[in-house]
């Protein structure tokens, strides 16, 4: 992908890691008020809701809501919010680095979803004090996106829709767990990112998916979600796979990425084992995920 969108997703990573949600904290949909994290049944009938103007200030919440129906529904959002294709036609407020407040404002939205993680919080607060609809989406664990699309489909009278899609993507998720995650253990090194080396650890959400795969990652230890690592410590761990995550899964990777093929003893280059997943589907918090993590798995599997 290209550096700039890369530099911004990892930025957006580092940040969920910084302020997301402790392990079994609960924070998908809480209000700006700090109320429990289910959204509560509203009295609104479903046609109501179904006309609500939404803005959508993340990717994956872009992606999660016409997911259930509900894209029609979206009157502004923010950069790289890119899928499905006519999510690049709604009208951009602003990205991970700063909202446009007066647009917002302008646009008089009935309804704001606002990822905590990735939007800038004094952006939030200055929201909040315009007495705007605000709701946050935080979806730290692979489990959450079903609780997103079922919240989603509360709040845009679509949940029929959205139940339907849950079901279906915790069954996938169910399915894999059960297939890939108690196999012999395959060493990974994951990079996520080349200068300065960076890869992921602990509570990570590309961390969530080496275990789903059974993936045996030495560096997931570590006391930060996406710290950094020196070459030689990659290199004495000797991985059997190394993860290149690349834009939209065409094997383009940075120019500057690490050229492992330098180190022939190691066992992931001498049998041919890196593998470039595609990072847009692997880092945004969707069922599209599930798909890209069940070829993960397969890559992985080939090197036991």
């Amino acid at each position: 992908m290209s550096r700039p969108y890369r530099a911004g997703w990892l930025l957006l990573l580092v940040l969920s890691a910084a302020h997301g949600a402790e392990p079994g904290q609960q924070t998908e949909l809480s209000s700006a008020k700090q109320a429990p994290a289910t959204v509560q049944k509203t009295s609104n009938p479903a046609d109501a809701r179904a006309s609500l103007r939404i803005i959508a200030l993340a990717p994956h919440i872009v992606e999660l809501l016409y997911t259930i129906g509900a894209g029609a529904q979206i009157i502004g959002t923010t950069e790289y919010a890119d899928y499905p294709a006519a999510a690049n036609d709604i009208p951009r407020v602003g990205s991970y680095a700063g909202l446009q407040i007066e647009k917002i404002l302008q646009m008089k939205p009935d309804l704001i979803i606002a990822w905590r993680s990735g939007n800038p919080v004094t952006d939030l607060e200055r929201l909040q004090q315009y007495h705007l609809n605000v709701v946050y989406s935080d979806v730290t664990r692979l489990d959450d996106v079903a609780s997103a699309l079922r919240n989603f489909g509360r709040l845009t009278g679509h949940e029929a829709s959205a139940e339907q899609h849950a079901l279906a993507y915790e069954q996938e998720l169910q399915r894999l767990r059960a297939t890939f995650a108690k196999r012999t253990p395959v060493r990974v090194f994951y990079e996520l990112w080349s200068r300065p080396l960076t890869t992921v650890a602990a509570n990570a959400w590309p961390q969530q998916q080496l275990t789903l795969c059974g993936a045996d990652n030495p560096f997931a230890q570590l006391n930060q979600d996406y710290p950094g690592v020196g070459l030689e410590q990659v290199i004495v761990s000797m991985p059997e796979v190394i993860i290149q995550p690349s834009h939209q899964g065409n094997n383009s990777i940075d120019a500057d990425a690490v050229n492992w093929q330098r180190w022939r003893t190691i066992p992931a280059v001498k049998n041919g084992y890196i593998i470039h997943p595609d990072a847009d589907k692997l880092h945004r918090m969707t069922p599209r995920a599930l798909d890209e993590i069940g070829l993960l798995c397969e890559q992985i599997d080939h090197a036991r």
